[in-house]
C-alpha cells in the first residue's frame, strides 16, 4: 500500500467496523516486518474471527477454571492433556523466539492460533476433573499474556476475566518448561540415494547409531535395498536417514 497511489486504507474504517484488536492483529499477522503488507478483506474477517473465536472459548471454560491453580511442573498427564500442556509449552518458546530474536509477529500469532485450535479440540473434561481443567486454564492463561502486546483491549478483558486484579501489561511474560515442551518421538524421514522412500517415528534423543539401524530394518527400506550394495548410511540430526547404494 502507498500513499502517493492513493490506496492505502482508512483505518479509522478498519477500527469502527472491526474494532483496534481486529486492526493490530491483521496488520501484524498478514505480512512479515521486511515485506509489504498486501490488503485483504478475508483476512481482515479472519482476524475478526479468530478474535470471537477467542473470546467464545473463554466464556466456554470460565466458570470451570477460574478459581483454579496453574498446573505444577511435575503434574502427572497422559493423552491429551500431555499433549495439550506440551503444545502450551511449545507454543511459549515459539512466540519469544519469534517476537525477541526475530521480530516476526505473523508465525507467533500464528502459533498462538495453533494453541487456540488445541484447547478446542480437547474433550470438555467434567468439573470434577481439576486435573484436566487446570491444563485448560494454562493454556487459556497464557494465550491471553502472549497476545497481551498485540490485541491489549480483549486481552486485558479476558485477564480480569480470569480474576487477576493487575493488568495484564504487569503480568510477567510467561516461561516455558523444556522438559514439558519437549516431544517424547520424532518422525524422521528414510532416503536412498537422496530419494524419500519411507518415514520411521523414534524416540526422541534417540542415538544416532540405533536410528539409522532402524531405518535399514525397515521392511520397505529392507526390501528396495536387497540386492544392492551398501556404501554408506547419513543421518542428519532430528530430520532424516539416508542410505546410499550402488546396484
Amino acid at each position: 500500500m502507498s500513499k502517493s497511489l492513493k490506496n492505502v486504507i482508512d483505518p479509522d474504517y478498519l477500527i469502527k467496523t472491526y474494532g483496534a484488536d481486529t486492526a493490530r492483529i491483521f496488520c501484524l499477522f498478514a505480512a512479515p516486518p521486511e515485506k509489504d503488507l498486501e490488503w485483504s478483506d478475508q483476512g481482515v474477517e479472519g482476524s475478526f474471527r479468530f478474535l470471537n473465536r477467542l473470546w467464545r472459548i473463554f466464556t466456554e471454560y470460565l466458570e470451570d477454571v477460574k478459581s483454579l491453580k496453574l498446573p505444577d511442573a511435575g503434574l502427572a498427564l497422559e493423552g491429551e492433556w500431555k499433549n495439550l500442556r506440551r503444545k502450551t509449552h511449545q507454543t511459549i518458546r515459539k512466540v519469544t523466539i519469534d517476537i525477541e530474536d526475530r521480530f516476526h509477529f505473523n508465525t507467533a500469532i500464528s502459533a498462538v492460533m495453533e494453541l487456540v485450535n488445541a484447547i478446542y479440540l480437547v474433550p470438555r473434561p467434567g468439573k470434577s476433573d481439576t486435573k484436566a481443567l487446570s491444563v485448560i486454564r494454562e493454556a487459556l492463561e497464557t494465550t491471553v499474556v502472549l497476545l497481551a502486546p498485540i490485541v491489549p483491549h480483549i486481552t486485558e478483558e479476558l485477564w480480569q476475566m480470569l480474576g487477576h486484579q493487575t493488568a495484564v501489561c504487569d503480568a510477567s511474560w510467561p516461561k516455558y518448561d523444556k522438559d514439558i515442551a519437549s516431544e517424547e518421538e520424532m518422525t524422521v524421514v528414510i532416503q536412498i540415494n537422496g530419494k524419500l522412500r519411507s518415514r520411521i517415528t523414534v524416540p526422541a534423543g534417540e542415538d544416532a547409531e540405533k536410528i539409522k539401524a532402524a531405518a535399514l530394518a525397515e521392511e520397505k527400506i529392507k526390501a528396495l535395498i536387497k540386492g544392492t550394495t551398501l556404501k554408506k548410511v547419513i543421518y542428519v540430526p532430528n530430520k532424516l536417514v539416508n542410505i546410499v547404494v550402488t546396484e
